[in-house]
């Protein structure tokens, strides 16, 4: 699989993984931290076990097969999610597709912390919202509404916020009586971190 403008490492197509337990732990769990609080998040929360989440990791983190999980966009940019799985430099890159362009524009990476630009609330849900259903990748809007979710940076989420979060768990698997604890964790860990510089050019704009 080929990305053009992102030449680093062995990409695959990683969509068929998003239905594999083990997953959204993988993914989502080190961001439902939320500093001094008693409860410790576990896979469970997303409907999931520890060693779901063990056997994805071995998938996932494999240093000779990227996953790189597409989220094509109806009439503007998409965005691409990549685990960059190079030896000792582990992590996962956030790329965007612009209209026009051939190549991909890298705006944030997760490396046990977030970098980069990021989205404002309303960009992300522009982007989930807006499926490209003639290109490949992901369709789902819930499934590429969670995907973009550690790209926000936005601390001012408008208040359905979290029903928006909670509903796209459970599609996902998530039990319905831990949903709305786990869309908890994950607003408070992303809306305390650094938010978006008003004066900064959006990454949507092509700029």
């Amino acid at each position: 699989m080929l990305i053009k403008g992102y030449d680093v490492g062995p990409l695959v197509a990683g969509e068929s993984l998003l239905t594999r337990p083990g997953f959204w732990s993988n993914y989502l769990l080190a961001m439902c931290s939320n500093g001094g609080c008693a409860e410790r998040p576990v896979p469970e929360w997303f409907g999931e076990d520890g060693a779901d989440a063990d056997a994805l990791s071995e998938v996932l983190f494999d240093s000779e097969r990227w996953p790189a999980f597409r989220v094509p966009a109806e009439n503007g940019p998409g965005a691409v999610v990549v685990y960059r799985n190079l030896d000792g430099d582990c992590g996962t890159d956030y790329l965007l597709t612009h209209p026009g362009r051939s190549c991909v524009e890298q705006i944030a990476s997760w490396d046990g912390d977030f970098s980069g630009t990021g989205l404002t609330w309303r960009e992300l849900i522009r982007i989930a919202d807006s499926p490209s259903l003639s290109a490949e990748g992901i369709q789902d809007t819930a499934i590429r509404f969670l995907l973009l979710l550690p790209l926000l940076t936005d601390p001012d989420v408008p208040e359905a916020a979290s029903a928006r979060l909670i509903a796209a768990l459970v599609v996902v698997g998530a039990p319905q009586d831990t949903a709305s604890i786990t869309a908890e964790h994950l607003l408070a860990h992303l809306t305390k971190r650094s938010g978006h510089d008003p004066m900064w050019a959006s990454p949507l704009s092509g700029s």
